[in-house]
């Protein structure tokens, strides 16, 4: 080879290999179980002026991944980040934290819902107004092809994002065990045998007003798309509806549910059972104020419709209720005789007459004996609602009112007997107590059936 030969071969071939090295460096192969993430090093739009993606051709992170195959891209321009496919196995919740879009607006905690096809156009969330920030929309089950320089996304297995800096590993770890505190990776379940009710609250949306301690339902109507949030399924429609945050008066019954735990959590309690043989009188901590149901001629208090905060003029029979307690109180009344006892120590099978013992009496001849008797009361259930809301209870009105009218009138019947006479005459006496104290009972809206009168003993037994 003559030395022009060997000249042009060492001009060439340096030339060849750099020709053939920008080749290759510019055929990029993306695994069909990854994406690739695109990062301009420079352009001639020049730098991102703010934010972090760059939509218009800009330097920076593109919107846009590369999906499994060969890309031809211009060497030196680009450098691509190879990252998984994200993968939400069934049953599962994934969450979203958005690194770019418009920030949370004051008292917002989670980024709106925007129309990005599950966050794989990165392009549309910006472009519709995506909000930087956890998000309200989750991820279900399925494989996602996601820009992790724009979205984080954390699931049960780990977080998946691109790296910027390490400080925001921390944000991410903490949003992670929040979740998983909360349960909030697993849908909600409530099962039918578990007898329970869900309880929620809402993390997210305007505040309640002052003096509210229970967020009104809303959006529950299926006729209303627009509104209809589906039990707490869908955050968007629950806020257009007028949901406020904090607890609420819907509750979750039997079934499974896809909530985002970051926007609201879920309480379990049992649900209220009512037995054969009683009622529920509820007493509703909210709702609106109502008109008084219980007439003129009564004065200790007011009765109103159900669904009006106040005592419900209406009881809850025998059943089982998706009641919310944090919204009311259902005491239970019972509607089959019960029998207070008058006699230390015996109780019966309500427990009201705990704290009751025989009735002290000074007899005509100055004999001090003690007075054991029985009382047999039934509560008709229409003025269940009556009783409650005047004395509270039923140990109460036993306590308070049943036990020193019941021991006035047998001291007043022990004055004008002697002792001999209490015992003769026990039946007589037996008979006009149960007359006579009907109408007192009547008063407090009680039915006596019967008094029963024990034998007289002495003080010291």
């Amino acid at each position: 080879m003559s030395g022009l030969g060997i000249a042009l071969l060492c001009i060439v071939a340096p030339v060849g290999l750099v020709l053939l090295w920008g080749l290759l460096s510019a055929i990029r192969f993306i695994p069909n179980n990854r994406v690739g993430i695109v990062e301009k090093r420079f352009s001639t739009r020049g730098s991102l002026k703010s934010g972090l993606i760059a939509l218009h051709g800009e330097a920076g992170f593109q919107p846009n991944v590369l999906r499994g195959g060969l890309h031809l891209l211009v060497p030196f321009v680009y450098r691509v980040h190879i990252m998984p496919l994200i993968t939400i196995p069934q049953g599962q919740i994934g969450y979203v934290f958005a690194r770019d879009g418009l920030p949370l607006e004051s008292g917002q905690a989670l980024g709106r819902t925007t129309p990005c096809n599950n966050y794989q156009d990165v392009a549309a969330f910006l472009r519709n107004g995506g909000q930087r920030g956890p998000q309200r929309q989750i991820l279900r089950e399925g494989t996602y092809a996601i820009n992790l320089a724009q979205f984080v996304v954390v699931t049960q297995d780990g977080v998946s994002y691109l790296p910027l800096n390490r400080e925001e590993a921390v944000t991410f770890k903490r949003m992670a065990e929040v979740i998983a505190e909360r349960g909030g990776f697993q849908p909600v379940i409530i099962k039918g045998t578990d007898d329970v009710v869900g309880i929620v609250t809402v993390h997210d949306g305007p505040s309640l007003p002052q003096g509210w301690i229970i967020a009104p339902t809303v959006g529950d109507d299926p006729s209303h798309p627009d509104t209809y949030h589906n039990n707490f399924q869908e955050p968007e429609c629950f806020l257009k509806a007028g949901g406020m945050r904090g607890r609420q008066h819907q509750v979750l019954v039997e079934g499974t549910y896809f909530i985002n735990r970051l926007f609201a959590t879920v309480e379990l309690i049992p649900k209220t059972v009512i037995d054969v043989g009683w009622v529920g009188v509820v007493v509703s901590y909210t709702g609106e104020v109502g008109v008084d149901l219980s007439g003129e001629d009564y004065k200790h208090g007011e009765l109103v419709r159900q669904g009006e905060r106040g005592v419900w003029n209406t009881p809850l029979m025998p059943g089982k209720y998706a009641f919310n307690t944090y919204a009311g109180h259902v005491i239970l009344v019972p509607t089959t005789n019960f029998i207070l006892k008058w006699v230390k120590s015996e109780v019966g099978a309500h427990r009201f007459d705990e704290n009751l013992s025989e009735v002290s009496l000074i007899t005509k001849d100055a004999f001090e004996p003690l007075l054991p008797l029985s009382v047999v009361v039934h509560i008709d259930y229409r003025k269940a609602p009556l009783v409650i809301q005047r004395f509270g209870d039923i140990k109460r009105l036993v306590d308070q009112t049943l036990d020193p009218m019941v021991a006035a009138y047998f001291k007043n019947i022990a004055q004008t007997r002697t002792l001999i006479q209490l015992i003769q005459e026990r039946g007589e006496i037996q008979r006009l107590a149960s007359q006579e104290m009907q109408a007192k009972f009547a008063q407090y809206n009680l039915e006596l059936q019967e008094v029963l009168i024990g034998t007289p003993t002495s003080a010291e037994g």
